[in-house]
């Protein structure tokens, strides 16, 4: 089995899921979403959610990966959107490390 703490780098298109309130998204790779499935005993919590610690420019930041469509996505805060001058459609470079249960 692969490190719990594995590292993953990766492009994506921020995204936009219109609720009560919209949320902004990344969806993590297929690639990269088969090698987190298969950490997922190790790191998860409960109902599918899965630590991770992000590295997106200048910002830092502790979520969890949604599970969606046999994959995952990572939600963009508001306020690192802001900060980073993120708006929808963009391409971003993400930096995300699991956090291994404690």
């Amino acid at each position: 089995m692969p490190d719990p703490a594995m590292r993953f780098d990766f492009d994506g298109v921020v995204w936009e899921w219109r609720g009560p309130a919209p949320f902004h998204f990344v969806t993590v790779p297929a690639a990269e979403s088969a090698l987190v499935r298969e950490l997922a005993g190790a790191v998860t919590y409960g109902w599918g959610m899965i630590p991770v610690e992000v590295v997106l420019g200048r910002s830092r930041w502790r979520t969890s990966l949604y599970a969606k469509d046999g994959g995952y996505v990572l939600p963009l805060r508001d306020s690192v959107r802001h900060k980073e001058n993120i708006a929808l459609d963009d391409v971003v470079q993400v930096s995300m490390t699991l956090r291994a249960r404690r």
